[in-house]
């Protein structure tokens, strides 16, 4: 079956899942999910992630989720940019969430990276997700 959103449905499972305080979650694997995923980890979201390879160009990451005092570390988490409506901010104009708590993902021309980042090297892009 085809998803026409791989990146919501992402985002879905991790928050399915620490609905239900799962330690892990699967979900089939692709680049733009593996460079969200690697945002995810470096902001202390997540605590990592593996990657299986079935081969005929088939791979799943399996998401090891993150807690504190037996709360899930992610609050919310969003999709912002849809495939029927897409999302562009310049530089100047990257929405922060709660005034600089949580994350937004940006999908740059230098790369998936946070809010945060994305203003350090100057650049906008479609923004993919809010995170808190």
């Amino acid at each position: 079956m085809s998803i026409s959103d791989p990146l919501g449905d992402l985002l879905t499972r991790i928050r399915n899942a620490q609905m239900r305080r799962k330690d892990k979650v699967s979900t089939p694997g692709s680049r733009l999910r593996g460079h969200v995923l690697d945002v995810l980890k470096d902001e202390g979201y997540i605590r990592g992630y593996t990657t299986t390879d079935f081969g005929n160009g088939r791979t799943e990451f399996e998401i090891e989720l993150k807690y504190f005092d037996g709360e899930p570390v992610i609050k919310t988490i969003e999709r912002v940019s849809r495939p029927g409506r897409r999302v562009y901010a310049g530089v100047d104009k990257t929405p922060r969430v709660a005034n600089g708590l949580g994350i937004t993902i940006v999908s740059t021309p230098k790369g998936v990276m946070a809010d945060h980042k994305a203003r350090e090297n100057n650049v906008g892009g479609e923004v993919l997700a809010k995170v808190f």
